[in-house]
Formats: structure tokens, sequence, C-alpha cells
């Protein structure tokens, strides 16, 4: 059983994305006893994996669990093949040195558009050295749900390189998801929770 449960939120997004704070809640609600992390991610990737590893620094491995959404699904791949633990991806980028080196410059948040960052030029070196193996070492422990409507990502290219684990493919959809809420069962029953 999971105890300990991460959630990434995705490239100028934040914990109050839709999705962050339905988990949030869901957590609140169902499993108070849960330790639960859905931190701030910087604009730096490799800020961020530093970040991210000194959250799970000390948590049990064998009961961890990560969910990512588009570059946090990018983060949650790196922490499924560092720590060997489950994690459910929601329209993960693939290669996001390639995506995002068109976006260097001045950014503003999705959910607050009075906020503004710098993505640098040496943000994508970054994210090119992180990239995980192909194929990844434990494909089966990753759960990777695909929008075949992303508006952002190629729905093909993430289920190629997603295709040795489980897939839960969908007809329409879109970037955002939507409609999370109608796949959670699908993620709790894949994180065991």
């Amino acid at each position: 059983m999971i105890t300990h449960l991460l959630y990434l939120h995705g490239f100028r997004s934040s914990p109050q994305s839709t999705k962050a704070r339905w988990m949030a809640d869901w957590v609140a609600c169902n499993r108070p006893d849960l330790v639960w992390a859905c931190p701030q991610l910087p604009p730096s990737p490799a800020a961020a994996l530093g970040d991210i590893r000194a959250i799970v620094a000390g948590w049990p491995v064998a009961t961890t669990g990560v969910i990512g959404s588009s570059l946090g699904g990018f983060y949650a791949t790196i922490v499924a093949e560092l720590l060997d633990c489950r994690a459910v991806l929601v329209n993960p980028a693939v290669d996001p040195a390639r995506d995002l080196a068109a976006h260097i410059g001045r950014q503003t948040m999705y959910h607050a558009a009075d906020e503004s960052f710098d993505f640098r030029a040496e943000y994508v070196a970054e994210l090119a050295a992180m990239t995980p193996p192909t194929p990844l070492a434990h494909p089966r422990n990753v759960l990777a749900i695909i929008a075949k409507g992303d508006e952002v990502l190629d729905w093909r290219e993430m289920t190629a390189r997603y295709a040795d684990g489980p897939i839960k493919l969908i007809a329409g959809g879109d970037h955002g998801l939507t409609d999370f809420q109608s796949h959670v069962p699908d993620l709790l029953r894949h994180l065991g929770l």
C-alpha cells in the first residue's frame, strides 16, 4: 500500500492546477494518512530535480508513488526509474529539451497570469542531460495515460516511449486532460491506492 505520494506539475503550471488540487483534495478526504507532496517546481530542471530528490530522499521506496503531468511526467519517469517505484504519467513530455527550446525567454504561469519567470537556454541542456534511458529499466511500474486529442504533445510519440508498460489510450481528450476525474480509478488502481 502506498504511504507516500508525490505530484509533479507541468511546464508553466503549479500546485494550483486542476489535477493537482483534485488529487490534494482526494488525499485529504480519502487518505489523510498519506505523506503528500506537491511542490512548486522551479524553472531550472536541474534545480527542480534537486528539489524532487530532496523530497523523496527519506521516503520508503516500496510504498512511494508519483504522479506527473506533461513536464512533470518526464520528471516522474526519472523518479520511477531512480527509486523503482510506481508512477502514473498524464500526457508525459517525451523530449522536453526539443519541445521547450522554442519557449526560451519570459513565460507566464497558467494559474497566475501576473506571475512570470525566465526560461533560459541552459535549461534545455539540463533537460537533455537528464533524459531517462530507452528502454526504461522498470517499464511495468509506469502507467501512461495518453490522450489522442493532446494539442501540445504527439500521442504517438508518448505511446512509443511507454510501449513496454501499461498504457491507457484515450480516444479524444486534451493536453490538460480536463476529464481527469474519470481516469482517477485507473490511477488509484495502478498506484495501489
